[in-house]
């Protein structure tokens, strides 16, 4: 079994895994592949994948019977724990330097009431 979760995705992306695999949610897609093709398709994705992120999943002979990938900037990485592979939180997005309004306003609608 192979999963693979794109968000941010360009639609050119979005097609190219369609192509191979089956789309069951937005940018949820699922097949079953063995080694070379997940690796031609994941490949495919890290190359397209642009301003977003992606992770990959597939079942493995290890402990947790499986094992998973990530490209693109996202808080969550990969780390190896006595080789139990989990997942860490970096740090928040930076806040903006600039403070901005809390809530916006729209402009009043002229005309009658």
């Amino acid at each position: 079994m192979l999963v693979i979760v794109v968000e941010n995705a360009a639609p050119r992306l979005r097609g190219r895994l369609a192509v191979w695999l089956l789309e069951v949610r937005a940018g949820v897609y699922v097949g079953s592949y063995g080694r070379r093709v997940r690796e031609m398709i994941w490949g495919q994705v890290c190359a397209y994948i642009e301003a977003g992120n992606a992770v990959m999943a597939w079942a493995a002979p290890n402990d947790a019977g499986f094992a998973f990938d990530t490209c693109g900037q996202n808080r969550r990485v990969p780390v190896d724990f006595d080789g139990l592979r989990l997942v860490a939180f970096g740090p928040e997005a930076a806040l903006p330097t600039q403070p901005g309004p809390a809530t916006t306003t729209l402009p009043r609608r002229r005309g009658k009431g």
